[in-house]
């Protein structure tokens, strides 16, 4: 394979890759289906004011500011909003954080093994790190001429689903024992919103619970169906532009969706897909001059491999 035709090969599969990042990127809670937060343990130690403690673990400020500042600012504004999902994640912290005490109290990072993964992990982290020290990339790459290129290798797969511009008015059930009160406050607002005069952008401002998608009207933005909720996901189909469903009911607690606007599939122009191919193209170019970093050291010194020492391993590994 030449290179010219390689990196016709890679630019097409970056698009792909783009259009499926593109179709099914995260849209506004409690609509979209919800995402994961970054694991709890690949945040640093903690720093500035304890903001939860379970016996003499803490989670502090820095912890949560960590967690922040590897989120996009769309998730982070909606996860203001959302205090379950912070709790949530606060709660697994401190149950990490206890674990891990209890296992260093009782020797477990003396034990052999444990040193030997330790090692291991460690080692990985440096040469990963280290590795990309030397294999750079320019900031003036891609061009724009290469980045036009690597999308018209692609094109033809570059498709966008059906999508959906919805209005919502949510309504939370924070205790089970509420479910049947806030149903019927639910219907009574569908019966609202259904009317021919109703103004349903002023109801979800006055009653929506969602503070991110109430400030807006309840707009939720657009979005794939595989980004919709499960429950969600099976009533926006049936309905017309323009038309309220019934309370649809989730685990968070009730939604009443209007259909705003339906976009049909279409090809992803270039502008949609930039920051992400650009993305795609430089990750791609900086693995190839990882590769050819190690591959050079091979070519600047002596290998060699003993046959019968290797063959007493495998022999004794059986």
């Amino acid at each position: 394979m030449t290179a010219r035709t390689f990196w016709a090969g890679a630019g097409a599969l970056a698009v792909v890759a783009v259009a499926v990042a593109l179709a099914l990127r995260p849209g506004d809670e409690p609509v979209a289906a919800a995402r994961s937060l970054p694991a709890a343990t690949s945040l640093p130690a903690d720093s500035g004011p304890s903001l939860a403690r379970l016996g003499d673990q803490q989670v502090g400020s820095g912890e949560l500011k960590a967690l922040f500042s590897q989120l996009p600012e769309d998730t982070r504004s909606r996860l203001r909003g959302d205090r379950p999902a912070l709790e949530a994640w606060i709660r697994t912290r401190l149950a990490e954080k206890t674990l891990y005490q209890q296992a260093e109290a009782q020797g477990w990072l003396q034990r052999p093994d444990i040193q030997a993964q330790t090692r291991a992990a460690t080692e990985q982290i440096v040469l990963r790190d280290y590795l990309d020290s030397v294999s750079k990339v320019a900031d003036d790459y891609p061009s724009e001429a290469e980045l036009k290129q690597a999308y018209e290798a692609g094109k033809a797969g570059l498709q966008l689903p059906v999508r959906y511009r919805l209005s919502q008015i949510f309504l939370r059930v924070a205790n089970p024992k509420d479910d049947e009160a806030v149903h019927k406050q639910a219907l009574a607002l569908a019966k609202q919103a259904q009317a021919g005069d109703a103004d349903f952008a002023a109801l979800a401002r006055t009653h929506s619970q969602d503070a991110e998608t109430a400030a807006k009207g309840g707009d939720t933005g657009l979005q794939a169906l595989a980004q919709l909720l499960p429950e969600v996901r099976g009533v926006v189909p049936k309905l017309k532009v323009g038309a309220v469903s019934e309370p649809v009911q989730s685990a968070a607690g009730y939604h009443i969706i209007k259909l705003v606007e339906q976009q049909p599939a279409r090809a992803a122009t270039l502008e949609e897909v930039a920051p992400r191919l650009r993305q795609l193209l430089r990750a791609q170019r900086q693995e190839q001059v990882a590769k050819a970093y190690v591959e050079g050291m091979f070519d600047n010194a002596t290998l060699s491999i003993d046959g019968a020492a290797l063959n007493q391993v495998l022999e004794s590994s059986r």
